[in-house]
């Protein structure tokens, strides 16, 4: 039972995501994810998936081989890839190839200059994210584009700093899975008594799977992990001026 979502994309992976990942060289990749609504693994599973021989089926039904030999092939052409899973809501597998023969096009300086000035802003925004370093990462690229952030690391804790800043907020910025309730639950309490709170959703689930498993309702604004400080920026600003 379940459903299983494939899906593929044209990706730049920058330096901010290959600082943090060995052996990843910056630039643009043919994404493929496929994503489950399997019962999900937790972190010490999702920390030895690729190694050789590890299962976690019982004893002569699996040689643990599959995802090892998944990772050598992927490896192998140049590319990456990387697990995202939560248990009781399902896994994504994210492959990253190189592209081929795609020659890249030169912008003017001029341009470019203005595009950055156009994705900058003043709001404040309340940013929820469990996992500290994106946290930390995402507050800082948004406060370097002139924005107020709050940040918090639970829903709980997003719930006090709206109770008191609520009338400055103006974008909930939040991961889809959260500890306690869900970015989206937390939502809908925040624009019960705010309705002009306009809100966007982070998460290492591929686009089409969020709406296809019914996380969120298609439409919904919506980044993928992993982004660009570049992507995060264009992305808040068409959302708030939506």
């Amino acid at each position: 039972g379940g459903k299983l979502t494939i899906e593929t994309a044209n990706v730049v992976l920058g330096q901010e995501y290959a600082n943090a990942h060995v052996g990843v060289t910056p630039g643009p990749y043919v994404m493929l994810a496929v994503t489950d609504t399997g019962c999900g693994m937790d972190e010490e599973t999702q920390g030895r998936v690729f190694e050789p021989f590890f299962t976690t089926k019982e004893s002569g039904k699996g040689t643990g081989l599959g995802l090892a030999t998944v990772y050598g092939i992927v490896k192998q052409h140049g590319g990456n890839i990387w697990v995202y899973s939560e248990l009781g809501k399902g896994t994504a597998f994210k492959v990253y190839l190189p592209c081929v023969g795609a020659e890249g096009e030169a912008v003017a300086v001029g341009p470019r200059k203005q595009a950055e000035e156009a994705r900058r802003g003043t709001e404040t925004i309340l940013l929820v994210e469990d996992e500290g370093a994106i946290l930390a990462l995402v507050g800082r690229v948004l406060e370097q584009k002139g924005y107020t952030v709050l940040t918090a690391s639970s829903p709980g804790e997003a719930e006090k700093l709206f109770e008191q800043h609520g009338a400055d907020v103006a974008l909930l910025l939040s991961d889809v899975i959260l500890p306690e309730r869900s970015g989206r639950e937390l939502y809908e309490r925040l624009a019960a008594g705010h309705p002009t709170l306009k809100v966007m959703y982070v998460s290492g689930y591929a686009d089409n799977a969020i709406a296809h498993h019914g996380v969120l309702e298609s439409g919904t604004a919506f980044l993928q992990k992993p982004f660009s400080p570049d992507a995060l920026a264009r992305r808040v600003r068409e959302v708030l001026d939506s």
